[in-house]
């Protein structure tokens, strides 16, 4: 079976980073931690939630890498000095990644209750005409 490419396709011409960007999204992995929502807060809004539980606010980066949105918690080991009789809280890290279309921008993150907030917002394209004149060669 062959693979099924963009490029099998020859009216669709320039999509060679979308697919670069789908693969790229479809190796990052479907770890499980942490849980996620992601909301559609309006026609051109959305926001991201992750549960963050125990984690503090600079436990945890965001940042934007080449069209991805990268959102990366590392909790410090307290543990020194203390004797756990059972230990099933961890300190883990993690690294989610969200792929971003272009015109979608990054506003503000919140954390609030142990669940971090990215609100993002799409900017709305432009409907463009543009009429090509013929020469004569």
């Amino acid at each position: 079976m062959s693979k099924l490419t963009l490029a099998s396709y020859p009216h669709m011409l320039g999509f060679e980073q979308l697919e670069r960007l789908l693969e790229r999204s479809a190796k990052s992995g479907n770890e499980g931690y942490p849980p996620y929502n992601i909301e559609q807060t309006s026609d051109h809004s959305y926001r991201i939630t992750l549960a963050v539980a125990g984690f503090a606010e600079e436990d945890l980066a965001i940042t934007v890498e080449d069209r991805q949105l990268v959102i990366r918690g590392r909790q410090r080991d307290d543990s020194e000095g203390r004797v756990f009789l059972h230990r099933g809280i961890a300190a883990r890290q993690f690294q989610r990644m969200f792929v971003l279309a272009d015109g979608v921008e990054v506003g503000e993150a919140v954390i609030e209750n142990g669940l971090l907030h990215v609100d993002l917002t799409r900017a709305r394209p432009e409907t463009v005409v543009q009429t090509i004149n013929i020469k004569k060669g």
